[in-house]
């Protein structure tokens, strides 16, 4: 089982480490071992942990960092990115769990949001499948290199009026 929690500056070093990894074989997919997560550099991390605005969160099993996502918002809509799992601890329930987490964290400090967007490799059809199952839809591609065409996909969000159940 799997925990998750907010991450702190302290875990920029795992999260790091554990990007790479995660990325490699996707980087292999598309041909490609320049990928902009695997060529983000720790002082980015550690950047983004401690700006307040920033939701990151971590999964951990044990004191073992397995998993790790990061969203934004610009305007009304919540970008998510980087939602990464170790290779050996993939197919158990962490990338949904911290997808829906980092929604609702998203939705409880920001509740003027209407939509929430990702991308994907489009060599990536697995990680497509779990976007859809959790209610996001492909909106356009966009090539942006000769060998690298980037899914983005979006997920419209019901608006909670103050006073209704």
């Amino acid at each position: 089982m799997f925990d998750i929690h907010p991450a702190t500056p302290d875990d920029a070093g795992e999260i790091f480490t554990l990007q790479r990894a995660a990325y490699v074989d996707e980087a292999q997919a598309c041909g490609d071992p320049f990928i902009l997560p695997l060529t983000e550099g720790l002082a980015r991390i550690e950047k983004l942990l401690a700006d307040a605005d920033a939701v990151v969160l971590k999964a951990v099993v044990g004191h073992r960092l397995v998993g790790a996502v990061r969203a934004g918002v610009t305007e009304t809509t919540g970008v998510v990115g980087r939602l990464v799992v170790a290779p050996d601890m993939r197919r158990r329930g962490i990338a949904g769990a911290l997808l829906t987490r980092v929604e609702d964290d998203l939705r409880e400090r920001r509740p003027e949001l209407t939509a929430l967007t990702l991308f994907t490799g489009a060599q990536s059809p697995r990680n497509q499948r779990l976007y859809r199952t959790l209610g996001y839809a492909e909106t356009h591609r966009e090539r942006v290199a000769e060998h690298l065409v980037m899914v983005h996909m979006r997920k419209e969000l019901d608006r909670v009026v103050a006073g209704s159940a």
